[in-house]
């Protein structure tokens, strides 16, 4: 390996903010935000988005315990939560739905979990169709569902086809059977083909495979053989992510130890090979993380400059009104983010009473904004012009004095006060974002709260 990327990894690859948002969950302060604070935020946001709104859905339940994920899901095998869940998310929506101010234009559906097939494909049906029943369905709206393979039949694919679901998103993670027992998600190449064929079959416009790079075990030699499965499939994206070792806050990642991960030097390798293989295959860069080819909608936004982001990822839909349903799904709109509770009988306990079950919040004040737009337009364009007159002096000469070590080290270059990510920087593109991190800047949590950034 190249002795300088070697060095920018030693340097570098320290705990940072995923920038999933901003300020990032860590530094949100519930205080600033309440029940009626909430709503006029969300109706000021539909008026001003003339109705058009995204809708996240989390169905947090899963069969088997994956020990890489670090998202906030509940292990059962017992399917009579399927009734009451769904019951709580459609009387949620209702919440939403008796203070919007006219009927809402739907450009979005996601199911996130957890594992969303783990529900029937008619209580699935019946979920959807409960959403949309007093909603406009924009014409060139987008209905997608993560799957597990081990878990998800035809029968899925083809009634959420019938009720408009044209994009899937399959994970895989990595084909190695070693890594497959750590992580404990046993999948064969097998399975996964079979939705892979089905996806098509049922004329899914968008197939994405998730893989993780830096998972305990793992060599180059497993990604080969894991994205040559890949390149027989032929996904129109690919999101390549990093493995989040987070052990402190998802405990079933104590199944290995920090030993059992690449180093630094090897995850890069592993990275850069598995970058190589996808380009050398016809997938194109986007963003962070991700890869598609070039006919993808997702391509195209990049290049004419409309590749959005939010909490669902990248996307092509530059909506700033997210309702997100369900336990501990997350909420935007064009100042302020909420998280419903992260249990599952205290979600539904105040959807019963006929409260929105808000557990954390927080209201964007001018600065939050301001950096917020700076950020995502660093994951999205990889540039930004910095708007200096507003931010605290003594911030601003903390980032500039940051963004010169890494104009340094060639990660991005600057023009007056603007910011270019060279292609070297990409990579580091958590690091670069985190230099004009003012609320990083103010309040460096002491505890273990981050994964690293490489």
């Amino acid at each position: 390996m190249d002795n300088s990327i070697l060095s920018l990894l030693k340097k570098y690859d320290v705990p940072t903010p995923r920038y999933t948002s901003y300020p990032t969950v860590p530094y949100w302060d519930f205080s600033s935000i309440d029940q009626s604070k909430w709503k006029q935020s969300v109706i000021n946001t539909f008026n001003s988005e003339k109705g058009e709104l995204c809708i996240y859905i989390h169905l947090p339940f899963c069969e088997n315990l994956c020990t890489f994920c670090a998202c906030n899901k509940r292990i059962t095998k017992n399917h009579t939560v399927e009734d009451p869940y769904i019951r709580s998310v459609l009387k949620e929506w209702q919440i939403y739905r008796a203070f919007l101010p006219s009927l809402p234009v739907i450009k979005e559906i996601h199911l996130g979990g957890g594992t969303p097939t783990f529900f029937s494909p008619d209580n699935l049906t019946y979920l959807i169709n409960g959403i949309t029943a007093d909603a406009i369905v924009s014409d060139d709206y987008e209905f997608s569902i993560e799957v597990h393979p081990n878990y998800t039949t035809e029968e899925h694919l083809k009634k959420l086809s019938e009720i408009g679901f044209n994009r899937i998103s399959i994970g895989v993670q990595d084909f190695d059977p070693k890594i497959q027992f750590v992580i404990n998600r046993i999948q064969s190449f097998e399975k996964t083909q079979e939705v892979v064929e089905w996806a098509r079959k049922y004329n899914y416009s968008s197939i994405n495979i998730d893989l993780i790079y830096g998972l305990p075990h793992q060599t180059v030699n497993s990604v080969l053989h894991t994205i040559s499965l890949i390149k027989i499939l032929m996904p129109d994206r690919i999101a390549f992510y990093s493995y989040a070792h987070v052990p402190w806050k998802s405990k079933a990642q104590r199944r290995y130890t920090e030993d059992d991960l690449p180093a630094a030097s090897e995850k890069w390798e592993i990275y850069s090979t598995g970058k190589s293989l996808l380009e050398e295959a016809g997938y194109k860069s986007i963003g962070m993380d991700h890869f598609a080819m070039p006919n993808d909608k997702l391509f195209i936004a990049e290049a004419n400059g409309n590749l959005h982001r939010n909490f669902m990822g990248y996307t092509t839909t530059k909506s700033k009104l997210i309702i997100a349903l369900g336990m501990s799904a997350i909420s935007a709109t064009q100042n302020a983010f909420v998280q419903n509770e992260k249990v599952v009988e205290a979600y539904e306990n105040k959807i019963e009473l006929g409260i929105l079950p808000l557990e954390n919040g927080h209201l964007l004040d001018e600065e939050n904004i301001i950096i917020q737009n700076h950020i995502h337009e660093l994951m999205c364009l990889n540039k930004t012009t910095v708007n200096t007159k507003p931010l605290d002096p003594d911030f601003l000469i903390s980032a500039f004095s940051k963004l010169k070590i890494l104009e340094e080290d060639d990660l991005i270059k600057m023009d007056g006060d603007t910011i270019i990510v060279t292609a070297k920087g990409k990579l580091f593109i958590r690091n670069i974002c985190s230099a004009i991190d003012a609320q990083l800047y103010k309040k460096q949590i002491s505890t273990q709260t981050f994964s690293k950034a490489i």
